[in-house]
């Protein structure tokens, strides 16, 4: 076989890029690494430079995809207004734009989440986690959510919401082209389940 060059991480990037669109195509369980090798052009031993097994390119593809996920709530967290719903809007779109027409990956994000301490994708797990909990606790920390409703409470309720609406979507539950509607009305209904002070101003003004 005639092997493409790839140089200084090349190879690994285009093997995760790789493996990446393969689980989103045709799922994990089809994830082979001799046919990922095929695919970009290489040896079927060239991958086990970068990752020594299966299990190690899965582990990586998870990380990369929270990572990836974390980047991208940060970016639409710095651009939205500076209020709580401002800010619980811009991550309910963002999450959910990034789980359409990935649940595979997302799927197996989740389920290596769980993995050893000495895997990538537990950390990273966390560190996407906790951009949007840092919005959510903030907003406990300033007032603007209900009295007896801790942060961690909220944020599991924000998370069963937009990741329940992101698996709805997914399987054809909802139209994807009801998305933006939908996404907006679940918001809605979740600052009134958090009492967010918006809310609660507006059934005063009601």
């Amino acid at each position: 076989m005639q092997e493409r060059g790839y140089h200084h991480g090349n190879l690994r990037t285009a093997l995760l890029e790789e493996a990446e669109r393969s689980v989103i195509e045709n799922g994990v369980a089809a994830l082979s690494l001799r046919e990922l090798s095929r695919g970009l052009g290489v040896s079927h031993t060239a991958p086990r430079r970068h990752f020594p097994d299966r299990a190690a390119l899965l582990d990586a593809l998870a990380q990369r995809g929270f990572d990836t996920l974390a980047l991208r709530l940060e970016e639409a967290i710095s651009a939205a207004g500076p209020s709580f719903e401002d800010r619980l809007r811009a991550i309910a779109h963002t999450y959910i734009t990034y789980a359409q027409g990935r649940m595979p990956l997302v799927e197996l994000m989740y389920a290596s989440k769980h993995g050893a301490e000495t895997l990538g994708a537990p950390g990273a797990a966390r560190a996407a986690y906790a951009v949007p909990y840092a919005v959510i606790e903030e907003a406990h920390r300033v007032g603007e959510l209900a009295d007896g409703l801790d942060a961690q409470d909220a944020a599991r309720l924000v998370f069963a919401t937009v990741h329940g609406l992101a698996v709805l979507l997914s399987t054809g539950m909802i139209p994807s082209d009801h998305a933006p509607n939908i996404v907006d009305t679940s918001v809605s209904g979740l600052l009134g389940g958090l009492g967010a002070r918006s809310a609660r101003n507006a059934r005063r003004n009601a």
